[in-house]
């Protein structure tokens, strides 16, 4: 999702050019749809022998394609070999110790903690390419972006009228999913800030969304909340197997989205929807949503700790205190301000 500034500024700087992203399929929903891109090559996550055939396959096509510019604005192993494959004249990318060979054009990367946003952080490899990017990204000019695809919108309709959710309804979309247990806030403090919410007004309507590998995490603080919910619980809905595109076009017609720093945060900052984040291991000046400043945003930690922010391999503690001490009741606080101040 950070990458997505990166496309826009491409495309205005050079609006005849061939402009393709290389993406592996499960994030393809994010820029399968951006009108920036000429061409969108999808490739499965495998590991293996089938992860080489992949890649050898990906990297016979690409160097067949001819490019005359590749830009790695992921800095992984598998991104910097296939830039490297493609043989292109010039190829940029980070200074990541035993990577950096692979690249035409080298880009400094401090190996402690960078005090800008992602997004910042990326625009120097932009600089790289051409000096009209030498200045800072702007929040407005170079917002993130993900197209609601038409055919998820029409999807969303559906669904949320069988769920019973009345036109009229002022929606919470509230992500309790994260992509490892670092970014994992507390089920029972979802739980009580999805029934505070729907027992604050009558018009409001609670579904919580999760990946995957947290169905039953989802389900356990959907039943916890209707339990707290009393009378209410009916407004706490499952979003269940909701796609990346049906959660996009959802937020355009919700009141508020809630969550901790992953992915449908920022999926959320594509749109004008007010944002609780809920940040742990990482920090906000970082990696919070990428958007307008007078777009309703606020942004919840535990503070300084000693600990943080780490890299999310070892919880120094082990107690995972920095998601721990984050409190339903201030969370619930910023999201019942927003609701009130949106009406």
């Amino acid at each position: 999702m950070f990458t997505t500034p990166v496309i826009g500024a491409l495309r205005r700087q050079y609006p005849a050019a061939h402009l393709a992203y290389l993406v592996e399929s499960a994030a393809a929903p994010v820029v399968r749809h951006n009108p920036n891109l000429s061409e969108v090559i999808a490739i499965e996550h495998r590991r293996g022998w089938r992860r080489v055939r992949d890649d050898l396959s990906v990297a016979r096509r690409l160097r067949a394609s001819r490019f005359d510019l590749v830009i790695d604005l992921h800095g992984g192993p598998r991104s910097a070999w296939l830039t490297w494959a493609t043989r292109a004249p010039r190829r940029v990318g980070y200074d990541v110790p035993g990577r950096s060979w692979m690249y035409t054009h080298v880009v400094h990367r401090p190996r402690t903690l960078r005090g800008g946003h992602s997004v910042e952080n990326q625009w120097e490899l932009l600089a790289t390419v051409d000096p009209a990017f030498a200045a800072p990204p702007d929040r407005r000019a170079n917002r993130v972006e993900m197209p609601v695809d038409p055919s998820a919108r029409d999807t969303i309709e559906r669904r949320l009228a069988s769920l019973g959710v009345p036109p009229g309804a002022r929606l919470v979309i509230m992500h309790v999913s994260a992509g490892n247990p670092f970014r994992r806030w507390p089920e029972a403090a979802f739980a009580a800030v999805a029934a505070g919410v729907v027992a604050s007004a009558p018009d409001r309507w609670v579904v919580l969304t999760g990946g995957p590998s947290d169905r039953a995490a989802a389900g356990r603080i959907v039943a916890a909340a209707r339990h707290a919910a009393g009378p209410a619980a009916a407004r706490i809905l499952d979003a269940e197997d909701w796609s990346l595109a049906e959660l996009r076009a959802v937020l355009d017609r919700a009141a508020l989205f809630i969550g901790g720093d992953s992915g449908p945060l920022h999926i959320a900052s594509t749109s004008d929807v007010p944002i609780v984040g809920i940040y742990g291991p990482t920090l906000p000046h970082r990696s919070a949503p990428w958007r307008p400043h007078d777009i309703p945003t606020v942004s919840i930690d535990a503070g300084d700790l000693p600990c943080r922010p780490c890299d999310q391999r070892v919880c120094a503690p082990g107690d995972f205190r920095c998601l721990g001490l984050v409190s339903a009741g201030a969370v619930q606080n910023a999201a019942l301000q927003l609701l009130e101040a949106s009406r």
